[in-house]
């Protein structure tokens, strides 16, 4: 990536926005969306900006640009239409030390406006660091049909109920929780207009002080990376890797697999078999059980596809209620006969 993403706090903070015409609201309405203070710097302005200025939404600067202008701003959008304009009032903004958008001018900003998908909370982003905005707005509107417009009243609740559920839910319940709430039937209860039955739903489950889905102990998944591509992993390797609290990386696996993993996920990458730091069998199988037995999710990522002679060191653990499976990687690594051809067959004790 050229480009870090990142969400900015603009409660409190000002956008200056210069010019006055189509392109200049362009920024105006996206801004609206913020808390932020919009500051328009030009001699003119529309219709739209000037109604702006009279609802008390922007203030409106005439004074002749300096330095001065752009100084503590979150953001500049520079938008005259006049290139060499754009570009005179971009070094004084760089001067003034500020984050700076030229619109239709890559190469002159700092930070580029990507296509929005807002459920406010919730906001999805989406950049091409300038150079394909069309296929970001296509990609947007993929988006906006996967998220429900109930979106985010329903992560608004959430904050509401983060409180509770710190008190009420054990920390090792909580994911859990959590991943219940937005996958689960509360979400479905919400996304069909019934928020008083998903909020009732979720204040039993608080009061009840645990995770609806809760296993009494953790799950082990022996998860196969196939012939070694992160676009051909099944949709199971994938939420297996998502849900992991630890994953046990062996040696061969493509780090771009692990891309598809929970980002806080602790990792143990294993040593070759044959080098000097190698682990004995014996100690990765009882690491991996304890580990289990502590209520957490383990995966045991494999460059190869898992077999059920490597699934029997760890029968055991089905007698202490703990999910054990085999989770072929990608379907090219998945043997005819296995899981109906399915390519995503788990072999559960």
């Amino acid at each position: 990536m050229k480009t870090f993403p990142m969400f900015l706090k603009m409660q409190d903070r000002h956008v200056v926005i210069v010019g006055g015409g189509e392109q200049a609201a362009q920024k105006a309405r996206l801004m609206l969306k913020t808390e932020a203070e919009i500051v328009l710097l030009s001699h003119e302005l529309d219709e739209e900006l000037r109604n702006l200025v009279a609802t008390g939404r922007a203030h409106h600067d005439t004074d002749a640009p300096g330095v001065e202008s752009f100084a503590g701003a979150a953001l500049v959008f520079i938008a005259t239409g006049c290139v060499g304009l754009d570009a005179a009032l971009h070094a004084l903004a760089k001067e003034a030390g500020a984050l700076v958008n030229v619109v239709d001018q890559p190469d002159l900003c700092d930070a580029y406006t990507p296509s929005i998908v807002d459920r406010d909370p919730v906001v999805v982003a989406i950049g091409t660091e300038g150079n394909a905005p069309v296929l970001g707005r296509m990609i947007k509107t993929q988006v906006e049909e996967l998220l429900e417009p109930r979106l985010g009243d329903m992560a608004r609740l959430a904050g509401r109920l983060r409180e509770a559920v710190t008190h009420h839910v054990a920390p090792e319940a909580r994911r859990g929780f959590w991943r219940w709430m937005f996958s689960g039937e509360p979400r479905r209860l919400h996304a069909r207009g019934s928020e008083h039955r998903a909020a009732r739903l979720l204040k039993q489950a608080i009061a009840a002080g645990q995770d609806p889905q809760a296993r009494l102990n953790g799950t082990v998944s022996l998860v196969g990376a196939g012939p070694g591509d992160a676009d051909l992993l099944t949709l199971r390797a994938v939420q297996r890797l998502q849900e992991a609290d630890i994953i046990f990386v062996a040696p061969g696996i493509d780090p771009a697999l692990l891309e598809q993993a929970r980002r806080d996920a602790e990792r143990v990458h294993l040593p070759v078999p044959d080098g000097a730091l190698a682990w004995p069998r014996e100690r990765l199988e009882q690491r991996i059980s304890t580990e289990a037995r502590h209520g957490r999710s383990v995966v045991y990522l494999l460059a190869e596809t898992p077999s059920m002679a490597q699934l029997e060191p760890f029968e055991a653990l089905d007698d202490e209620g703990i999910l054990v499976e085999l989770v072929p990687g990608a379907m090219a690594a998945v043997p005819a006969s296995a899981g109906g051809g399915s390519g995503q067959s788990s072999a559960t004790f």
